[in-house]
């Protein structure tokens, strides 16, 4: 590869290859933000022995449900913003080594009000994503955004899945080690805070900004300063999507925080097994979301940004659907058959929406990923609300947020994305090689 195709974003994405300050970026952005969800998540699947331990009603963990992702939409504004100013490098490493203090630290609680707090600040984790997804669209052409974006994204979110799964098996570890159940979920959040640690010295040692260099180094610092443009919160668009992704990444995140205690508490499972089945929503990451963007990528190519948004509501109506089913349920049988078909429609939504959202405004694209993802968790600290309230059942809470999702397909269906001018795939390489 030439020195100067060698400092242009990439057409074609090979998810086996290392080479390249691209495909090196790419990999470390995925896993450090697959990282982040240990630190971010790392206590939900604890849930169940946390609530005994400091003696919590369904209000005060619906609570806890709602801070932990409140601090996230304002942080992914900021973070937004200071991807186009610092530059993605830096942004992830000053994000990861403060969000590293409280995951630590959060085994010094002592009783609900300090658990929150904590809870609070380990929230603006969740700020990672946007990060991943502006550094990721930097890194490749226009042809191959939406996959690079979806790829990146659904394995990195796969930390939520892992996240179920291993922090009980961390946990169970500690306690046969002979520590009591009171200190072991709390020796256990010391692992994903040194796990972000590393992480944050090799995202500043081994990635750049861009696939010329830092923005330092090219001097671009003032240039982007100067050109972002708040006018972009006229345009509606960037609003229809931060509705789509409150619906799917917000139905997300709020399903990694209840999924194992409505497992225990309706199916009777024990802690472990409730990881194991709430990660297998999760782990659905590997290829659903990827499966999002490519479908839009190709989806675009032959009838551009028209064809994507028709992509994101047909996939948003059918999780709407799923969760219906998976509030009716009759049985655990059926509940895991359905939290699996509305996972794969969910995960491709989230695909979707940042195989569009990059091409909304290109010179803001940190501010509009910023915004968008914002979004995402507006819905989740909603939907919060649902599984706080003592009038409505884990049940109720997911019927009304697939009635939800099936009102916002209909916002997204009749939303134009089309540009004056489209810029849209116009490489001809295929979608992943």
């Amino acid at each position: 590869m030439s020195s100067i195709i060698s400092n242009q974003p990439l057409t074609k994405l090979n998810i086996f290859s290392g080479k390249g300050i691209q495909m090196k970026t790419f990999h470390i952005t995925w896993l450090t933000f697959f990282v982040c969800f240990f630190g971010w998540f790392g206590l939900a699947p604890l849930m169940p022995t946390i609530k005994e331990d400091l003696h919590l009603d369904k209000g005060q963990i619906g609570n806890i449900i709602i801070a932990s992702v409140s601090a996230t939409i304002i942080a992914r504004l900021l973070i937004g913003k200071l991807c186009d100013t610092w530059g993605p490098r830096k942004t992830y490493t000053m994000l990861l080594l403060i969000g590293a203090i409280p995951v630590m630290c959060v085994g010094l609680a002592k009783d609900y009000t300090s658990f929150l707090l904590f809870r609070l600040a380990i929230s603006i984790i969740g700020a990672s994503f946007v990060i991943t997804q502006f550094h990721t669209s930097q890194m490749f052409a226009a042809n191959i955004k939406g996959t690079a974006n979806a790829v990146a994204g659904g394995w990195g979110n796969l930390g939520g899945g892992v996240t179920n799964m291993v922090m009980p098996l961390i946990f169970a570890a500690i306690v046969g080690f002979g520590y009591t159940t009171h200190d072991a979920w709390r020796y256990a959040m010391i692992v994903p805070g040194i796990m972000m640690l590393v992480m944050a010295f090799f995202y500043y040692r081994f990635t750049k900004d861009t696939p010329a260099g830092n923005y330092d180094e090219l001097n671009k610092l003032k240039a982007i300063k100067e050109k972002t443009d708040y006018s972009v919160l006229k345009d509606w668009r960037i609003w229809a999507l931060s509705l789509a992704y409150a619906v799917c990444f917000g139905m997300e995140i709020t399903f990694d925080n209840v999924a194992a205690l409505h497992f225990v508490q309706e199916y009777k499972l024990s802690q472990s097994s409730a990881g194991f089945w709430a990660g297998m929503f999760g782990f659905m990451n590997i290829f659903a979301r990827a499966l999002g963007g490519i479908f839009a990528d190709k989806v675009g190519k032959k009838f551009g940004m028209r064809g994507k948004g028709l992509l994101l509501a047909a996939v948003l109506l059918l999780e709407g659907f799923g969760l219906l089913m998976f509030a009716q349920a009759g049985s655990f049988a059926m509940a895991i058959f359905s939290m699996i078909s509305f996972a794969l429609f969910l995960k491709m939504a989230n695909g979707t929406t940042y195989a569009i959202t990059p091409f909304i405004n290109e010179k803001n694209g940190g501010l509009v990923a910023g915004i968008v993802g914002a979004g995402g968790n507006l819905g989740g600290m909603m939907f919060g609300f649902l599984f706080k309230s003592k009038n409505i059942t884990y049940i109720d809470a997911f019927s009304y947020i697939g009635y939800i999702a099936i009102a916002v397909s209909l916002i997204i269906l009749v939303t134009r994305f089309t540009k004056s001018v489209e810029v849209m795939e116009i490489q001809s390489a295929p979608a992943l090689a």
